[in-house]
């Protein structure tokens, strides 16, 4: 019988390593309550929970705040659309040129963040067309189709394409078809990809950057708050719920993902 547990080497380098990853995360949770508003000594010279709500009465907060939302919430719906319908081409049909406009798509989350946010300044510059709310979206756009075209084509080529022929042999036409027997087998790839799409544009500064004009969603403005603070635990106060908002979506995402492998049909 083979002995299925790991070394104990293995298990404390993973340790390690989760811990490296996560201890700035922790320090970050804690300098949201010091005392100290100047400085990051530690430990801290007390704890405090006032700066919840110094960060609650502050307008400059909440008007970052809701510009990431609605950032966040038009590019990942313009990412379903786009994203499903890109997969769905590409997953059901086959074409001169497929592969390369695959690599298209998923080529602006593969290359550095700063090349896509020059490129998209370099082309909103030559169309003549004013940085705004719309060019930080389009601009968010371009990575969260990526994220939704991975997770819904993935589950396109695990659904079995004789549903989708019983489904139009029995009278049902394509809207039917997609609504009873496609959407449910992709439903939880979607709601994952949008989930991930979410939070990668709610927190996403480089792309921002270049496309923002004189908009300042919440990452762009904890950046400006640690180049010029004006009371430091405030952005670790904000650093917590951006902690908060975008861990969840991603955990919610990959238990979707995880229960979603069996694919009805899949195996026909």
């Amino acid at each position: 019988m083979t002995d299925a547990r790991s070394p104990l080497a293995l298990k404390i380098v993973a340790g390690l390593g989760l811990l490296f990853l996560h201890l700035p995360l922790a320090f970050i949770i804690l300098y949201a309550f010091t005392t100290e508003d100047r400085s990051y000594a530690f430990p801290p010279p007390g704890l405090t929970a006032k700066w919840f709500a110094v960060a609650w009465e502050r307008p400059d907060v909440w008007e970052a705040l809701a510009l990431s939302v609605k950032v966040a919430a038009l590019s990942t719906a313009m990412a379903l659309v786009l994203g499903t319908l890109a997969a769905a081409a590409l997953a059901r049909t086959k074409f001169f040129g497929r592969e390369a406009v695959s690599l298209l798509l998923i080529l602006p989350i593969a290359l550095p963040g700063i090349i896509t946010g020059i490129a998209l300044r370099a082309a909103f510059s030559l169309a003549d067309i004013p940085y705004s709310f719309w060019t930080i979206v389009l601009g968010h756009a371009t990575f969260c189709i990526v994220v939704v075209y991975n997770n819904a084509v993935a589950r396109f080529r695990r659904l079995s394409p004789s549903l989708v022929e019983a489904s139009m042999d029995l009278g049902a036409d394509g809207f039917q078809t997609f609504r009873h027997v496609i959407l449910p087998s992709i439903g939880t790839a979607l709601l994952a990809g949008g989930m991930l799409a979410f939070a990668l544009s709610f927190d996403e500064v480089i792309v921002t950057t270049f496309t923002a004009g004189q908009q300042r969603t919440l990452p762009i403005w904890m950046l400006g708050e640690l180049l010029r603070p004006r009371q430091r635990p405030v952005t670790n106060v904000v650093a917590v719920v951006v902690i908060a908002v975008t861990a969840l979506p991603i955990l919610a995402a990959y238990y979707l993902t995880r229960e979603g492998e069996a694919v009805a049909g899949g195996g026909k």
